[in-house]
Order: C-alpha cells, then structure tokens, then sequence
C-alpha cells in the first residue's frame, strides 16, 4: 500500500485526492451538483487554495478542500469558492462547522482586497465572493442531518428575519446508481462508484452491472498522472473494505496499463480483517478446548474449570459453562 495513507483515514484520503486534482474536481463540479453556472467549468479555472484555510479545519483532517473556481460564462467574469467537505458518518454539527469555515474565508478575502486597496472593502459596490458550501457524503446510512443553519436555531421560525440562514449542498453518493454513473462516461464515475463499496463482495457484484465497454472509454483518454491518481484512490478504497495487498496490487497495475475492462474480473473478495479475526476466535477456541481437556485429566471440578475459563478467555459462567460440556 502507499505509505502516505493512513490507514485509518482512507475515506479522507481518497477524498482528498479526488478533489485535490482539476481534472477530477471539474468533473464533479459540472456533472454531480446541478448548477448551470458551473456547466462549463474546466480544469484550468480552478485554483486549490485549501493550504490557504487548512489551520480553520476543526480536526487534523485531510478531506476538506477549498477551491477558487472562475467563471467564465457570465458578462462580468469573476471566481467563486468551492467548500467541499467529506463525510463518511453523519455529523448532526457539520452545518455550524461549515458556517464558521464561510465567515472566517469571506473575512480572508475581505483582507486580501484591502492589501490591494485600503478601505475598499467600506466602499458601496464591493461585494465578497460567493462559497458553494458542499458536503460529499458517502456513508450507508442515509444522511439525516440537518442542511440549513436555521435547523441548528432555537426559535428560528420565529425570529427568521433577524437570524442568519444558507443551505449546504449536499451530494449523497448513496442517491447514484451505477447505471447513473455509467452516463457521464468520465474518470470520476468509476471513482465514485468504487467510492460507494462498503464491503469487499460488493467490488465483486459490479462486475455484473458494469460493461468493460464503459470502463474502456472512460479512460481512453486518460494521461499517466490521472490514471496513476485514480490507482491510488482504488488502493486506498480497496484498504478500507480490507482487501488483500495481492489483490489490491493487481488491481491498481491493471489502471496504471489501462487495462480498465477487466478492473472487476477475476476479484477475489477476500477481507483481511475478517480473516485475522476468525483466526483469533480459532485459536481462542483451540486453547480454550485444550485447557478444558487438561484440566479434567487433572480431576478439576467444572466450577472451578468455569472460573479459569472466565478469568483466562474474559468469557460469562453460561458461556463458560457451555464450553465444558462441549469439550468435557
């Protein structure tokens, strides 16, 4: 596996990767969120500046991004910003966060207009940049939080004309079948669709939904740098539904070859984790089956084989009680 992925955060850091590179981005700008004055945003109009705020983020994360996209299809060109943050479990707060993280951008901007021109931000006609504020979520559960800072306060209904509002955007990854993500025929859909795998057999069963046809033109046009990005997303993916390095490896080489119509064939849904832990359980059970045996050879009463199966395994008298009979 990359060493630069911790394993703990591979949903961040997927995420992270994915939004970090234009190309990807503008793809999710133009195709995932629905808004026209994004219809033709391309890799060149947008700027990361999320080194810029990263010291804002609440935690020590590197999942959120922030990005300076410019506008060209309107008479007077002009940038917006992009918040993106990343969910992979509901944060029931994630609407106050993100109104923290505007405020504390605008007053940014409001400081870098008036290094340029003293006073200008006092002036009639300044206005401060529109932010997108954008949560991705791509949990299992659907998202149950609340999208609007109204909904975060008390007597909002009543005292809504005096008390601060705006709606997150939320994208929910879980809302997209793979036959919707087929349609944009990009990089990022097969991203996206790997981004919703949960569990190793579900990398398996899209091979069922997902023609090679597809994955072959998606990246027809690919350059090295994005199939090289796209192979360590999957790698960091595949490391949080515990797949093998074996398979991992094999996988990320056939992207790096382009080799896509056969990114789902022939995989082994073999879980890492799972496998450890049924490991452990059998050779718990082994050492619990041998001290059973032992220590009726040696005429120990079952009360007192029970009691140093409870202290030794961690196990209750019922449980305990059961493996002597089994093994008595």
């Amino acid at each position: 596996m990359s060493e630069g992925l911790n394993n703990s955060r591979h949903r961040d850091s997927s995420s992270k990767i994915i939004f970090e590179d234009p190309v990807l981005c503008a793809q999710f700008l133009r195709g995932y969120l629905g808004i026209p004055l994004l219809g033709d945003v391309q890799p060149e109009d947008i700027e990361d500046v999320s080194e810029r705020y990263v010291h804002m983020f609440v935690e020590e994360r590197d999942s959120d991004v922030v990005k300076k996209v410019r506008l060209k299809s309107t008479e007077t060109p002009f940038y917006l910003i992009s918040l993106i943050e990343h969910k992979s479990n509901v944060d029931y707060n994630v609407v106050m966060q993100m109104f923290r993280y505007m405020a504390f951008i605008w007053e940014d901007c409001e400081k870098e207009a008036e290094k340029k021109q003293q006073g200008i931000s006092k002036t009639k006609d300044f206005r401060y940049p529109p932010i997108l504020p954008i949560i991705f979520y791509d949990g299992e559960e659907d998202w149950t939080a609340a999208t609007c800072l109204h909904d975060r306060i008390l007597l909002s209904d009543v005292l809504g004309h005096y008390i601060p509002d705006y709606e997150c955007i939320l994208m929910q990854l879980k809302d997209y079948s793979n036959m919707d993500l087929m349609e944009r025929k990009d990089e990022l859909s097969v991203l996206m669709m790997i981004a919703k795998l949960h569990h190793a057999a579900e990398f398996a069963e899209i091979g069922n939904e997902v023609s090679e046809e597809y994955l072959q033109e998606s990246f027809a046009k690919a350059p090295e740098y994005l199939l090289n990005i796209v192979a360590q997303v999957v790698e960091s993916l595949l490391a949080k539904i515990n797949v093998s390095a074996e398979e991992s490896m094999r996988i990320t080489k056939q992207i790096k070859e382009k080799r896509m119509g056969k990114l789902f064939a022939n995989f082994e849904p073999y879980d890492v984790q799972e496998t450890r832990r049924l490991a452990k359980e059998e050779e718990a059970e082994n050492g619990i089956r041998i001290m059973v045996l032992t220590l009726k050879e040696l005429n120990f009463d079952q009360k007192i084989v029970a009691r140093q199966l409870t202290e030794h395994y961690n196990l209750s008298e019922e449980t305990a009680m059961e493996k002597i009979k089994r093994y008595w």
